[in-house]
Formats: structure tokens, C-alpha cells, sequence
């Protein structure tokens, strides 16, 4: 591990494990793709022949017809599904999102409107689309899609996240089959997920992964697909697109990222990642008022993570309070809390340096015994989280 450049910043030295979550940095990137990143920044290309370049290795890895690179996954959202509306009418590019195309609707299940930041819905009405909500929240039939689609539909969205509805909705497959049935193209937002090839395969036109989360590549988003929409997509540079430019070192580092990913060891790491999670079970295990489980990923994703379900009364913590502790302390500790709630957490064992497994149950271990010594049970309300969730950000900057 390199030189930690963290404190000499004035930022925390945090743990991650919660994932390849954006606002903790996404993930650590790999070698190959600094090395790249490094030797193109001194010199000049011509962008669109070094996406040309880019678009090989994309279709190569993902089996797509053609793809480029851009800022984001969400940038990608809205630039696929500009694209879908507008084809190659310049004018209408230049004119997105005010003056709109009369074929502006986009297709989602009520279940896979999530935030994973943002809204995924905005995403697309930044592109001019209008959101058509298909089904309810958790339950969404054939005849609901069926009866969505009118000759004003452009595209239809389908979101891959831990954050979407999983039971009661349309799977991919089913989704593609009623949308190409009336010629509609599928869209899927697949932003971390680790198979880069299964939901083309599957039947979608284009799917969107980030580039900067599971490859390890630089803060990026990977459009891959059909030729003609892809092509559509990527004209989206010369309208909403420009705020969403990618710079050459952030397409020769994808190009790299997806190039290291063919050779990467996935058996060794997988087998890496089971030892730190076992290592945090035994640390958890006897542990009044605490159950530590190994869970598959939900979206099928080639790992596993530790779900530690809380008995407060029991353990003298909540799971929320056990949760802040490991953030607030030295090292801070960052956890997947996003069900707290519910009175248990995740931890994610992708993004650690070597070592930093065992400092995260030395840590667990200290938060839980300065818990039990505790005479009174450490509960502060939920609701505080609920409250206070977004101080940081609207006192940027203090």
C-alpha cells in the first residue's frame, strides 16, 4: 500500500466497509489503470478516435456492438436515454431538455425508482424524458407494461441495485420481451454489478455500468450495446452530454481497468474476502445480543457480506449507535447502514487494504465491550439519524 496522503489533507483515514459506495471514493484503483492514466496525461489525442479505441474493448468485455465511456453511470442513464429520443437529429440534441421530441416517454417500475444519491427518475427527465411509472411499488404485471407503451414511448428503463423492490416485479427477461414486442429499447442501469455480460445477453439494448466501482477504474460511467443507440447516446456530447465529459485519461484508464479485469484473479480475491468475513464472525460469535451472518449478495453479485443483527437489549448498543461509533472512532469505521432501521447492518469486505480486516474487529471488538460495560443501554432515537442525515452537506462548505 502506497503512502497515505490522507492526513497531510486534513480528511479522515477511513476503513470502507460498505462497498463501492461514491461518497467514500467508489473503490480502489487497480494498478493497471493509475499506470495508464499516468502515461496519456502528458500528451495530446483526438477524444473521439480515443473513444473509437475504447469502444473495442467494451464490446470485447461486455459483448455489446459498440460502447463508449462517460463521467458517470447517471450521466449514462441520461445520455442513453436522450439518446433513444432524440436518434441523430442534431437539432434535437442541441435543443434537450426544453424542446423535446413528441416521443419522450420513459418506461420504470414504480419498485426500481431508488436513490442511489440522486433519483433515478431525475436522471432520465434530465434528458427530456417523461417518466411513465409502471405497476405499483411492489408489484408490477405484464399488463401493466403492455398497456404503458403508446407510440410515444422512447425507451424503458430497468434498474440492477441492492436499493430496487426484489420480489413482486418484472425480471429482465420478461420486461425485454413485452418492450420489444412494440419495438421499444431496454435501458438497464447495471451501475455495480459484476457480470458484464449477462444483461445484453439477456436482451437489452444497452446496459450501463460505473466504471470506478467493481472494475476499479477511474470515476466513470461505461455505456455498451446496440451500434445505432450507442452511436445516439454518444451524440449526446454535443448537447446535454458536454457537462458530462470525460477526460482522455479517464478513457484510457477504463480501457486499462476492463483489460485487468479479463486477467484478474476472481477465484483468489472471492477466497480472500470469505477470510475476512470468517475472521469477523469469530470475532462476533458468543457475543451477547449479537447474530453474524454470512449472506449472498441480493443482486447476485460473486461475493458475500456480514449481516450483524443487533439485540440492543441485550448487547447495550442498537444497531444504529454501534453503527455511528464505528464511524466516529479512531480509525472510523464506515458500514453498509442503509436497513439500520431494522436493527442490523452489513459489512462489505471488497475494498480493504491488507490488514485493515483485522483492524475492523479489533474495532467491532472495542465498541462492543465499551457497550456491555455500560450501565445504561445505548439508544438515541432513530429519528436523530432522519434528522441530521443531511447536515454535512448543507453546511458545505463550513
Amino acid at each position: 500500500m502506497s503512502t497515505d496522503i490522507r492526513p497531510s489533507l486534513g480528511l479522515r483515514p477511513v476503513i470502507n466497509v460498505s462497498g463501492t459506495m461514491t461518497s467514500l471514493g467508489a473503490s480502489i484503483v487497480v494498478p493497471e489503470a493509475i499506470s495508464a492514466m499516468a502515461s496519456i496525461l502528458p500528451h495530446f489525442v483526438e477524444i473521439n478516435d480515443l473513444q473509437r479505441k475504447a469502444s473495442g474493448v467494451i464490446a470485447r468485455l461486455t459483448g455489446g456492438e459498440a460502447g463508449f465511456v462517460t463521467a458517470s453511470c447517471s450521466a449514462g442513464i441520461s445520455l442513453a436515454v436522450a439518446g433513444a429520443i432524440t436518434g441523430n437529429n442534431l437539432l434535437a440534441i442541441e435543443r434537450l431538455p426544453d424542446v423535446v421530441p413528441e416521443k419522450n416517454e420513459v418506461l420504470v417500475q414504480m419498485g426500481h425508482v431508488v436513490s442511489y444519491g440522486a433519483p433515478v427518475d431525475q436522471a432520465i427527465r434530465l434528458a427530456g424524458g417523461k417518466v411513465v411509472l409502471v405497476g405499483q411499488a411492489t408489484s408490477t404485471h405484464r399488463f401493466h407494461m403492455e398497456n404503458a407503451i403508446t407510440d410515444k414511448t422512447a425507451a424503458a428503463v430497468y434498474v440492477v441495485s441492492h436499493h430496487v423492490v426484489d420480489y413482486g416485479l418484472l425480471n429482465l427477461k420478461e420486461f425485454v420481451e413485452i418492450a420489444h414486442a412494440k419495438g421499444v429499447p431496454v435501458i438497464v442501469d447495471a451501475a455495480s454489478e459484476y457480470d458484464l455480460r449477462i444483461f445484453l445477453e439477456q436482451g437489452a439494448d444497452i446496459a450501463l455500468y460505473s466504471g470506478h466501482k467493481f472494475l476499479g477504474g477511474p470515476t466513470s460511467g461505461i455505456v455498451a450495446g446496440r451500434k445505432e443507440l450507442v452511436r445516439h447516446a454518444f451524440l449526446q456530447n454535443m448537447g446535454i452530454g458536454r457537462g458530462m465529459k470525460v477526460g482522455k485519461e479517464s478513457i484510457f484508464g477504463v480501457m486499462a481497468a476492463l483489460e485487468a479485469w479479463e486477467n484478474r484473479d476472481h477465484a483468489g480475491i472471492r477466497e480472500r474476502e470469505t477470510g475476512y468475513l470468517n475472521l469477523w464472525k469469530r470475532t462476533l460469535d458468543g457475543r451477547p445480543g449479537l447474530t453474524a451472518l454470512i449472506e449472498p449478495d441480493p443482486t447476485h453479485n460473486p461475493l458475500d457480506r456480514l449481516r450483524l443483527i443487533v439485540d440492543s437489549e441485550q448487547a447495550h448498543i442498537t444497531a444504529w449507535d454501534l453503527a455511528d461509533a464505528l464511524a466516529k472512532g479512531s480509525p472510523p469505521i464506515i458500514v453498509r447502514d442503509h436497513e439500520v432501521e431494522h436493527r442490523y447492518f452489513y459489512l462489505d469486505p471488497c475494498n480493504l487494504h491488507p490488514g485493515e480486516e483485522t483492524i475492523v474487529a479489533e474495532r467491532l471488538a472495542q465498541e462492543l465491550d465499551k457497550a456491555r460495560a455500560s450501565n445504561e443501554i445505548i439508544a438515541t432515537p432513530i429519528e436523530n439519524r432522519s434528522r441530521h442525515r443531511f447536515d454535512g452537506a448543507l453546511r458545505w462548505p463550513d
